[in-house]
C-alpha cells in the first residue's frame, strides 16, 4: 500500500473517530436542530446567529436545546424558571466560562472572565471589596456621577442646535465616572486618543458577541491566517493594552501607600504583597486585562441602555412627557436629581427599567459552562459544556409578563403606583457570573437619564421617525450608528 493510500485512510479513520464522537456527545445532551459534521450549525442561517432564531428555536424544541458550534456543543436555556433554575438554583454548576479564543486573544486566560474559579473568584472579591471603598452604590459616588452629568448637560447645551453625537458623548460620560475610581481622573469630551480606545473597546465587544465572532471561536487555529475584520480589531486592541500599561506604569512611579487613589493604586499594593506567593495572581498583566474588562462592562453597557432609553422616549413622547412631569414635580429645576429622589419617583424608574426588559439582544448572554458534570432537568450535561441562558427569553416570557411585547412601565408599578421589582428581570444576568457593577450601572442609568430629561426633550430625526426603533441595532444588542435623535432644550 502506498503512502498517500495510509495518508487517506489514516485521514477516513480519524474523521470517522471524529464523528463517533461527536454524536455520542450529541446523544447525551437535549435535543436541537441536526448539526453538520464538523461545522455544527453554523452554516445553518435558521439556527445562528440565535439573536434572530431563538424564539423559532424555542417554540419547536422547548425551554432547553442543543446548537452547535462547529463540533463543540452550546446549550441554550429560555424562559424565565429554566433560567433561573440554571443560573440561581445551579449557580455552582453554572459558574464557569468556556474557551471563546476570541476573548481569550486579548485577555490571555487572565481577569474577571478566567476560566479559573479560584483565580477569578479571589479577583472579583478584590475588585468589588476595592470598588466599594472608593464609593460604588455610596453618596460619594452618587456626588461623582453627578459632576459628570453636569459636564454633558453643559456640552450639549452649548451645541445650539449643531450637529452633536450624543451616543459618544454618552460613552465618554459613563466612561468617565469609571475612569474617576480607576485611573484618578476623568477625559475630555473631545480627547481623541480617549475616543479612539473607546470606539476599540465598542469593534471589539460587537465581533465578540456577533456571528463572525462564533466562527472565530469554532475556527481559532486558523482564523489568525486569514484575513478579515478580525485582524484589525486585534491589532487595534494592542494600542488599548498599551493605553492602559502607560498609566500602570505612571501609577507605580507616583505610588503613595499611604494614600491610595484609585484602583490601579490599590492592585499595585496587592501585587507587593503578593510578590512572595509561588502562585501570585496580582500580577501587572491581570491588572491590564481586568482593566479593560471593566470598561467593556461598566460604560458600553451602561451607554447602550442610556441611547436606548432617548430613543424610546422620543417614539413615545407621551411616556416622555410623564417622565419629565414627575421630575418636576419631584426634583424641580433648580438641581439635578439625586439618588434620594428615587423612591419619590417611581414612574421614571420604572421606565428605565422596563427599557432594559424591552431592550433585545444583551452583553450579559455571554455563555457560561458547567464546572461539573450537571443533572438538570432530565439532561445530563459534561463538564465543560457551554451554556447560553437567553434574557431576552426571560423579559419576554409570557407567564411572567403582562404585556410582554408592549412597551409597558405597569409592569414595574403596583396598583397605587409605586415602585415594584420583578424576580424575571435580568439585564445584568444572575448567579455567579453576574455583572460585577450592577450597582454603579443602576446608579449612573438614574442619575444621567433624569438629568438629560430634565434639561432636554427628545425628538426623532429622518428615517428613524418612520421605524421601529430595533432595527437599528445589529444582533449583538450594539447600536448600528449615531443616534438619530435630536433635543430640545426644556425651559423650566
Amino acid at each position: 500500500m502506498g503512502v498517500e493510500a495510509l495518508l487517506l485512510l489514516s485521514l477516513l479513520f480519524t474523521l470517522l473517530l471524529f464523528s463517533v464522537k461527536m454524536y455520542k456527545k450529541k446523544a447525551q445532551l437535549p435535543p436541537g436542530p441536526t448539526p453538520w459534521f464538523l461545522l455544527g450549525n453554523l452554516l445553518q442561517k435558521d439556527v445562528l446567529p440565535l439573536s434572530r432564531n431563538y424564539a423559532k428555536l424555542y417554540d419547536k424544541w422547548g425551554p432547553i436545546f442543543t446548537v452547535w458550534l462547529g463540533p463543540k456543543p452550546m446549550v441554550v436555556l429560555c424562559g424565565y424558571e429554566v433560567v433561573k433554575d440554571a443560573l440561581l438554583d445551579h449557580a455552582e454548576e453554572f459558574g464557569g466560562r468556556p474557551a471563546l479564543p476570541f476573548s481569550d486573544t486579548v485577555s490571555h486566560f487572565k481577569g474577571l472572565s478566567s476560566r479559573s474559579v479560584k483565580r477569578w473568584k479571589e479577583l472579583r472579591r478584590f475588585t468589588l471589596s476595592t470598588l466599594r471603598d472608593f464609593g460604588m452604590g455610596k453618596k460619594a459616588m452618587s456626588t461623582r456621577v453627578q459632576e459628570e452629568v453636569l459636564c454633558l448637560v453643559e456640552a450639549m447645551a452649548t451645541t445650539k442646535g449643531q450637529a452633536f453625537d450624543i451616543r459618544k458623548h454618552l460613552r465618554t460620560a459613563v466612561s468617565n465616572v469609571l475612569c474617576s475610581v480607576v485611573f484618578g481622573n476623568r477625559f475630555e469630551y473631545k480627547d481623541q486618543v480617549f475616543l479612539e480606545k473607546l470606539h476599540i473597546m465598542e469593534a471589539f465587544v460587537g465581533y465578540l458577541v456577533s456571528y463572525m465572532g462564533q466562527v472565530y471561536n469554532v475556527f481559532s487555529k486558523i482564523m489568525p491566517y486569514l484575513p478579515g475584520q478580525h485582524k484589525k480589531i486585534l491589532g487595534n486592541f494592542e494600542k488599548m493594552h498599551a493605553f492602559i500599561n502607560e498609566r500602570v506604569e505612571s501609577h507605580k512611579e507616583t505610588l503613595d501607600y499611604q494614600d491610595p487613589r484609585d484602583y490601579i493604586d490599590c492592585f499595585l499594593m496587592k501585587s507587593e504583597k503578593d510578590q512572595t506567593n509561588p502562585e501570585a495572581i496580582y500580577t501587572k498583566e491581570e491588572l491590564i486585562v481586568i482593566v479593560q474588562e471593566l470598561f467593556i462592562a461598566g460604560s458600553l453597557s451602561t451607554s447602550e441602555v442610556l441611547s436606548c432609553a432617548l430613543l424610546v422616549m422620543a417614539r413615545l413622547p407621551h411616556i416622555q412627557e410623564k417622565v419629565q412631569q414627575e421630575i418636576d414635580d419631584v426634583v424641580g429645576a433648580n438641581r439635578i436629581p439625586g439618588m434620594e429622589d428615587r423612591v419619590r419617583m417611581p414612574y421614571t424608574n420604572a421606565v428605565l427599567h422596563e427599557v432594559q426588559r424591552y431592550q433585545k439582544g444583551s452583553l450579559e448572554s455571554i455563555p457560561r459552562a458547567t464546572t461539573r458534570p450537571t443533572k438538570f432537568r432530565g439532561y445530563l450535561i459534561p463538564q465543560g459544556t457551554a451554556v447560553c441562558a437567553e434574557i431576552s427569553t426571560v423579559h419576554f416570557d409570557p407567564l411572567q409578563w403582562e404585556t410582554p411585547e408592549e412597551f409597558n412601565p405597569g409592569h414595574f408599578l403596583d396598583e397605587k403606583g409605586q415602585f415594584r421589582n420583578r424576580a424575571a428581570f435580568m439585564p445584568f444576568s444572575a448567579g455567579k457570573r453576574a455583572c460585577p457593577g450592577e450597582a454603579l450601572a443602576r446608579m449612573e442609568l438614574f442619575l444621567f437619564f433624569g438629568a438629560l430629561l430634565q434639561k432636554f426633550t427628545f425628538q426623532l430625526v429622518g428615517d428613524a421617525k418612520d421605524k421601529d426603533i430595533f432595527t437599528l441595532y445589529e444582533d449583538s444588542g450594539l447600536m448600528k450608528g449615531d443616534l438619530p435623535l435630536k433635543f430640545i432644550r426644556r425651559s423650566i
